[in-house]
């Protein structure tokens, strides 16, 4: 790992081709090459980004980064333009200590970057936090609130219905008035007993060593308390973040479900087919909470021909 990532020093890289190996893609070094830092509000943000064509936008989930999407990535990219931006608090992005981290703030750093970058149209992937920014901007759509138009919509493991999700002990330790002295003071053998518990494979060390540095990039325990108290916010927002989904107006949609998953598994999934009968949902059965890490394959199985058909 490079110094600059081990000291979380400021970086500013230009964009790269993504044309390195799936192995290479799995590398932060490598990805930290495939992006660029965008100035928004102030602050710096990382995006990836690769491809020509129609647009892909990727937003990932808590309490990692663009970097979940390294497995997709060379495939994504040969068949489009694809924008990977990590959210502020998160990832390679700034971490400021009294910044804002709603939903509504993460959608707006969102539509901000598709302007700059001339993006009007966009097919959507999200996972986990992603879902929930994913809602959130087509809600702003279907209410007149934004011009976006978006192509297809597929969304890997979130809480789509917030009712139904089951944050870890962690989480809601964060979430508590205490959250704010637990983050800082989280240890990585508590990192990793709580991301193991949400994979059906055991995760590689490399892994789950490239998942904390991402976590501990210009100090994010400090504010993983504050990032994290999304899962919290849109128990408020429920009718808001579902009605898109369920409306008539709603983009060709697929559900990606890795069903082991603790957090949003099978139990998430029924709970949304209880609303929405005729969804198009791709059950991934012995598959934890990151589909795109556990079983690559058969989540580009699940995307690739659903985005081709939507292009």
């Amino acid at each position: 790992m490079s110094e600059a990532l081990k000291n979380g020093r400021h970086f500013h890289c230009a964009a790269h081709c993504a044309t390195a190996s799936a192995d290479m893609g799995k590398d932060l070094d490598t990805w930290l090459a495939r992006g660029h830092s965008w100035s928004w509000r102030g602050r710096r943000i990382f995006v990836a980004k690769g491809g020509q064509g129609a647009a892909r936008l990727l937003l990932h989930g808590y309490p990692t980064g663009s970097f979940d999407w390294a497995p997709l990535w060379a495939r994504l990219t040969q068949s489009g333009q694809v924008l990977a931006p990590d959210f502020l608090g998160l990832g390679f992005s700034d971490k400021p200590l009294h910044a804002s981290y709603a939903l509504g703030d993460h959608a707006d750093m969102v539509l901000d970057l598709l302007q700059a970058h001339g993006v009007d149209e966009v097919s959507l992937v999200a996972h986990d936090l992603g879902v929930s920014v994913a809602q959130e901007l087509l809600a702003r759509i279907q209410e007149g609130a934004c011009a976006l138009r978006v192509r297809a919509v597929v969304l890997l493991n979130g809480g789509l219905c917030p009712q139904a999700y089951r944050p870890r002990w962690i989480q809601r330790l964060l979430a508590s008035p205490l959250g704010g002295w637990i983050g800082p003071q989280l240890s990585r053998t508590a990192f990793e007993r709580t991301v193991r518990g949400l994979f059906a494979t055991p995760p590689e060390p490399d892994l789950l060593d490239d998942f904390w540095t991402l976590l501990e990039h210009q100090q994010g325990r400090q504010v993983a308390h504050r990032v994290g108290a999304f899962w919290r916010e849109r128990l408020t927002l429920q009718e808001r973040l579902l009605k898109p989904l369920l409306s008539p107006q709603c983009p060709p949609l697929r559900l990606v479900n890795g069903s082991a998953d603790p957090n949003s598994g099978r139990h998430m999934a029924d709970a949304f087919l209880r609303l929405r009968p005729d969804t198009d949902l791709v059950r991934l059965e012995s598959v934890g909470h990151w589909p795109q890490w556990e079983a690559p394959e058969a989540v580009w199985a699940a995307l690739g021909p659903f985005l081709t058909t939507h292009h």
